[in-house]
């Protein structure tokens, strides 16, 4: 994160106290900047008041005191509902509301069609994480490079930056995709556990084992992109696939024999099968990418 002593204080307006929203405010109020609070429930934003924020009465009052506009809600939906009615021209609007790629392009041609410019946000930490030095955690923004530019360090005071370009899906799309692979991941380590829980082996004792072994696989991802960009899905393939399909059966015997359902496992498994099928066994399982794009339907 920037280094606040050295970050002109900005006064800015942010929409939605909820947990994320009172820990961005409370980064910024740190900070020494001026900032304006509203919610849909006032009294949630009283205790940042005690914090020295501001709280204005309606989200159009809050939206005309500053240029620099934050929005933190719950949907694109609710975007719409506190804004609609306040008067954005001149105002830079930064949406840091959890949404879609679509959402987020639509939104963007929304509020330039109000006079106001638009950068979208993908926040990558919890709470907790917010403005905390060396937390890991950061947010994506796309949209506006302009407006990127010209707030980076107020920006960056609650969490780093990471600006993904000017089309205002790609923050969207990038916090997605982060998140789509870290539901896999917790999908298989939840079936992890469930194999080891009829036995008498310590949870605490596995999970040091299944820590080193996800971060000893994670530089599959650098594979997995060369070959994608190379076009070649048999490039540096040490276990292809047909191999791995054949080991599935045992993984599968495994979860019988444990008594725990196969269905985290079968979907990939599956997929995996199809492509096996069209005569690719000497890949790995990049080529189960194009099995998954609905545009080759």
């Amino acid at each position: 994160m920037t280094d606040n002593a050295v970050v002109p204080r900005t006064s800015l307006t942010l929409l939605g106290t909820g947990a994320m929203g009172t820990a961005l405010a409370r980064a910024w109020l740190a900070a020494g900047h001026e900032v304006t609070v509203w919610n849909r429930t006032p009294a949630r934003a009283q205790a940042l008041a005690a914090e020295g924020a501001v709280v204005a009465p309606s989200a159009a009052e809050a939206v005309a005191t500053n240029r620099l506009v934050i929005v933190c809600l719950l949907d694109d939906a609710s975007v719409g509902d506190a804004l609609d009615g306040a008067g954005l021209a001149g105002r830079d609007l930064v949406n840091l509301t959890t949404g879609t790629p679509g959402e987020g392009r639509t939104r963007a041609a929304w509020a330039e069609a109000r006079g106001a410019r638009f950068l979208d946000g993908g926040i990558m930490a919890v709470p907790p994480m917010i403005g905390v030095a060396d937390s890991g955690g950061y947010v994506f923004y796309s949209g506006s490079p302009e407006l990127f530019e010209e707030h980076r360090d107020t920006l960056a005071i609650p969490a780093g930056t990471r600006y993904v370009g000017a089309d205002p899906g790609f923050a969207a799309l990038h916090d997605v995709a982060l998140l789509s692979a870290m539901s896999g991941m917790f999908a298989g380590l939840t079936h992890a556990f469930a194999l080891i829980r009829p036995e008498d082996i310590s949870p605490k004792d596995f999970a040091p084992l299944l820590a080193d072994w996800l971060t000893a696989m994670a530089p599959a991802v650098h594979q997995t992109a060369d070959q994608l960009e190379s076009g070649d899905y048999t490039r540096n393939v040490v276990s292809n696939l047909a191999m791995q399909a054949a080991g599935n059966a045992t993984l599968l015997r495994t979860a019988e024999e444990q008594r725990v359902s196969p269905e985290l496992l079968t979907p990939y498994m599956e997929l995996m099968e199809r492509r096996l099928a069209q005569g690719h066994g000497d890949e790995d399982g990049t080529g189960m990418v194009e099995l998954l794009d609905l545009r080759a339907d």
